[in-house]
């Protein structure tokens, strides 16, 4: 579901094979396409004979919100997905396949990603670790899965990583952004924001160790939303149920009202 405020949604679409082709290998498609009965396409993330269309709509939705300055509501997310596999519940790299897409269509030469899930977005930063047009920038808590990259020392002219501990709630999360990342994104001055919406640093979510609120969201969209002219999201983590549907809504008032 393609959300472009509280009150205005449409339905997604699937990805086209030229659009998914922009950021994964041939080989990768051939091998979601052809799955027929549950197979580990990693060891923490298994496919099934739906998995091909989820994924396919996942990442046409995801160029949508790009194009149309939504939030694209969807599940599987991305940002582990590398150019030619699947990893950590994500099978299409949704942002970056968007990243790309919207260049292509709006003509645009400069993309922020501001990647806020808990977890470093490793296969967003591999996929344009060679491609200047797209300024990646990704906060996380670390030392943590993916366990492969994403710490202190891991940065270049347009890769920003900024690991965080454990433990590190709202007030970090603000210094963080008024320390580093915006600095980094007015410098790169792009004409587009995408932002990885991973809610999976909330206080109660399970899968982490993080202490952000429901008012450290809003805040953290505002802030994305001053960055560039345009802004959408895609929506990462986030595993207490309870709660999701509050950190959504929260973020969508920060990113329409900032």
């Amino acid at each position: 579901m393609l959300l472009q405020h509280q009150h205005l949604w449409s339905e997604g679409r699937r990805a086209t094979d030229e659009e998914l082709l922009l950021c994964h290998t041939e080989e990768h498609l051939e091998r979601l396409r052809a799955i027929e009965d549950p197979l580990w396409l990693d060891y923490d993330t298994i496919g099934s004979d739906t998995t091909n269309e989820a994924a396919r709509l996942a990442a046409g939705t995801a160029v949508e919100a790009a194009l149309r300055g939504g939030f694209a509501l969807v599940r599987p997310p991305g940002h582990h997905a590398l150019p030619d596999r699947a990893m950590g519940f994500c099978i299409f790299n949704n942002v970056a396949v968007a990243a790309r897409a919207a260049q292509r269509v709006l003509g645009l030469e400069r993309v922020a990603i501001v990647d806020f899930d808990v977890h470093h977005g490793n296969g967003t930063q591999a996929i344009f670790a060679e491609d200047d047009s797209v300024l990646f920038v990704s906060l996380h808590q670390w030392p943590f899965y993916p366990w492969t990259s994403g710490g202190p020392d891991d940065q270049r002219e347009t890769t920003v990583n900024i690991p965080m501990s454990a433990g590190s709630g709202d007030q970090e999360y603000v210094h963080a952004f008024e320390h580093t990342v915006e600095p980094a994104v007015r410098r790169f001055a792009p004409e587009l924001v995408l932002v990885s919406a991973g809610f999976d640093a909330h206080v109660d979510d399970p899968l982490a160790d993080m202490r952000v609120t429901e008012d450290g969201f809003r805040e953290l969209a505002r802030r994305c939303a001053s960055l560039a002219p345009r802004v959408a999201a895609v929506l990462e983590g986030g595993y207490e149920l309870d709660t999701l549907p509050h950190l959504v809504d929260a973020a969508l008032d920060g990113f329409t009202h900032g």
